[in-house]
């Protein structure tokens, strides 16, 4: 739901929420696998990443993942995975590494999408992509019923 209200932004990059109109950032595209990781090297080498999750020390390896329906993170590995084929470039865009990001960063991974993951989500878009975007996911998490606590 977030990455259809951020993609009808359109080039003003505004959204409305709450009744609200919101100037989100533009959201960062990606054309190769290598773009994605060294992306997800300059998110964790942030100062404030870093002051903020533990887990952002552990380098990530971020490869080409076969067919085209999903993204995951191997938290034995961790190692993000992303399809690079023409039908999974809808993958290779922020929201989605940003989302597998969080699964490395999550001190607590099980349940995958628990509230311990849906709070480091938050904490990390507001980080990396702006307390704005971080308003959206609070909104719709909390309309949709997910819970951020820990």
């Amino acid at each position: 739901m977030v990455h259809r209200m951020l993609d009808r932004a359109g080039s003003a990059h505004t959204v409305q929420i709450v009744g609200a109109h919101l100037t989100v950032p533009a959201e960062a595209r990606f054309g190769t696998v290598d773009d994605v990781a060294a992306y997800v090297e300059r998110v964790l080498a942030l100062g404030p990443v870093g002051e903020r999750f533990e887990r952002a020390a552990l380098p990530v390896v971020v490869r080409a993942r076969r067919g085209h329906r999903a993204a995951h993170y191997e938290r034995g590995g961790t190692t993000i995975a992303v399809p690079d084929s023409a039908e999974g470039r809808w993958a290779l865009r922020e929201l989605v590494v940003v989302h597998e990001l969080a699964h490395h960063l999550d001190e607590i991974a099980d349940p995958a999408h628990g509230p311990s993951f849906v709070a480091t989500l938050i904490d990390l878009v507001d980080l990396v992509m702006g307390p704005e975007t971080a308003l959206v996911y609070r909104v719709i998490f909390g309309d949709s019923g997910l819970s951020a606590t820990q």
